[in-house]
């Protein structure tokens, strides 16, 4: 069965990102709220899970269950970005206005995400 381009792009947009967690974690711990414990951990995990994840958007079989789970993902990194949206230190010194763009993107992905769990 073909899958649509726009699932294989998700997919590797979702494969870079998490490689993206080993190449430069200081990028990721720096935004991961203080209230959670292990953000190396965290951070390892997440990236884990986007590759993992966006592997399986790529096979017919599991795609409903790499989607519910990029879903899940995005809900749970949720925090990360309020943060950065709150926290100065945790901005990269980005527009406040990009700041707050970006929390309502999240939605945006979890519908695009959505569109492959029916």
């Amino acid at each position: 069965m073909n899958l649509p381009w726009h699932l294989y792009l998700m997919a590797i947009l979702y494969i870079l990102a998490g490689f993206n967690h080993f190449r430069n974690p200081g990028m990721y711990l720096k935004i991961i709220p203080p209230f959670f414990k292990s953000p190396k951990l965290i951070n390892v995990v997440s990236g884990t899970a986007e590759i993992v994840l966006g592997i399986l958007l790529m096979f017919s079989l599991t795609t409903q269950y790499a989607a519910w789970g990029i879903i899940v993902l995005l809900i749970a990194i949720f925090p990360a970005n309020l943060y950065m949206f709150q926290n100065k230190k945790a901005s990269f010194n980005l527009p406040k206005w990009i700041l707050f763009v970006r929390l309502p993107l999240q939605l945006v992905l979890i519908i695009w995400a959505f569109q492959y769990t029916l």
